[in-house]
């Protein structure tokens, strides 16, 4: 079993920051690509930035220039730097990550949500 815990979440003005973290625990063997998507009222969950575990990293339009993905993988953990934050940012944030349990299986792993909050 694996679970993925996010914190960092809350409420700020435009144009401020925030920064998400998420942590891997459970049985791991290996980490491959984690993510960070975000869900926000009445929409589809959308993808925000992925990181591979060589530190490749991929961003969608809406986010490129002010967030930055990065992880620290001797801590299984993900984090995303949000910066110049905008209102159309305001959603859940949820964190996501390709766990492998063993040399063949992996699970699909999402953490349970953030909210962020940005006002105008």
């Amino acid at each position: 079993q694996v679970q993925l815990g996010e914190s960092g979440g809350g409420l700020v003005q435009a144009g401020g920051s925030l920064r998400l973290s998420c942590a891997a625990s459970g049985n791991i063997f290996r980490i491959n690509t984690m993510g960070w998507y975000h869900q926000a009222p009445g929409k589809q969950r959308e993808l925000g930035a992925t990181i591979t575990s060589g530190g490749s990293t991929n961003y969608a339009d809406s986010v490129k220039g002010r967030f930055t993905i990065s992880r620290d993988n001797a801590k299984n953990t993900v984090y995303l730097q949000m910066n110049s934050l905008k209102p159309e940012d305001t959603a859940v944030y949820y964190c996501n990550a390709d766990i492998f349990t063993s040399p063949l299986y992996k699970y699909d792993a999402w953490g349970q949500g953030t909210q962020v909050t940005v006002s105008s």
